[in-house]
């Protein structure tokens, strides 16, 4: 069983990555840092990795700092992260994600931040 500290940041991380509007990505360290830490995001890559429902949780909105969506292992197999995205209408250039075109704003970023801030503090 988590202890309750991890599970709480799990929560946090889980409810950040719900406030990623459709048709737009977040990166791990962004997601970092709407926890406070930008160091955290390996911590945030395994969190998601354990999510328990990626229909409540879409997992496949977050994508590392370059656009690159994640290995294999995730979503059931290589291309399916990459399908879901698309299904949002994201872009790709040279395979991975249009960042400037698809990648949260400043203004999404604070959104989240105060959304998080309300419900977790």
């Amino acid at each position: 069983m988590k202890d309750e500290p991890s599970q709480r940041l799990a929560e946090r991380i889980y409810a950040a990555v719900r406030l990623i509007p459709r048709g737009k990505v977040a990166s791990y360290s962004q997601i970092a840092a709407l926890m406070g830490n930008c160091n955290l995001r390996r911590y945030v890559g395994n969190a998601l990795h354990k999510n328990p429902s990626n229909t409540v949780t879409p997992c496949h909105r977050v994508v590392n700092a370059k656009g690159f969506c994640s290995g294999s292992f995730a979503f059931g197999g290589g291309d399916i992260q990459r399908q879901k995205l698309e299904a949002e209408d994201v872009s790709f250039v040279d395979g991975h994600v249009d960042m400037s075109r698809h990648g949260i704003t400043e203004d999404d970023f604070e959104q989240m931040s105060a959304e998080l801030s309300e419900n977790f503090f």
